[in-house]
């Protein structure tokens, strides 16, 4: 296997219904614009609570990726000047 470099970010999902679904949700949207998403650490979990009840659930997760720095899917072009 040839060397690779893989890049660590944050995300943080929500959700109503579960950690769980909190954390699918985080790494569905991100592998809408990220590519080769690798493997996601789930870091912290929380909740909120209204009236003694659990009303959303919430995860971080720190996600990794392969990175390419000519094609770095984070980085955006700068927009042209006119």
């Amino acid at each position: 296997m040839p060397d690779s470099v893989y890049r660590v970010t944050e995300l943080i999902g929500t959700s109503s219904q579960s950690w769980e679904s909190a954390a699918r949700t985080a790494v569905q949207t991100a592998a809408k614009t990220l590519r080769d998403l690798r493997v996601a650490e789930v870091v912290e979990q929380d909740l909120t609570i209204e009236n003694g009840k659990v009303t959303s659930y919430r995860v971080k997760l720190n996600v990794s990726f392969k990175y390419v720095p000519e094609a770095s899917p984070t980085r955006r072009a700068a927009p042209k000047k006119r």
